[in-house]
């Protein structure tokens, strides 16, 4: 299956709650809002489920973090991210994906708008 196909098939809810979660980290410019989904793809069954945050979903989240070396790579995933969030209505989805860094141990140094 394509991964905009199962983007399309996911929760908006859930999809906007891991963006909210990047968007507090950053991307690279060089990436596209497909990476950056593609790229946090593993996280979606613990928020949609709960339970234990798989460790693919943690590496996805330093690895975008990692990549963001400047302040318009930042922005480009923050961007990716806050389109996901404008679909979610909260919920159960939106706490999962704003504690995902702190379960992944991921620091959060910095924000969208810097």
């Amino acid at each position: 299956m394509a991964p905009a196909a199962i983007i399309r098939g996911v929760p908006r809810a859930v999809l906007i709650v891991a963006v909210l979660v990047l968007a507090s980290r950053g991307a690279s410019a060089a990436l596209s809002c497909s990476t950056v989904y593609n790229t946090l793809m593993p996280c979606l069954g613990y928020l949609q489920s709960g339970g234990v945050v798989p460790r693919l979903c943690c590496g996805g989240i330093k690895k975008l973090v990692s990549t963001a070396r400047s302040t318009p790579d930042r922005r480009t995933i923050c961007t990716c991210l806050k389109n996901i969030g404008a679909g979610a209505a909260g919920g159960p989805y939106a706490s999962r994906a704003a504690g995902l860094p702190r379960k992944c141990k991921v620091p959060m140094p910095w924000n969208c708008n810097s």
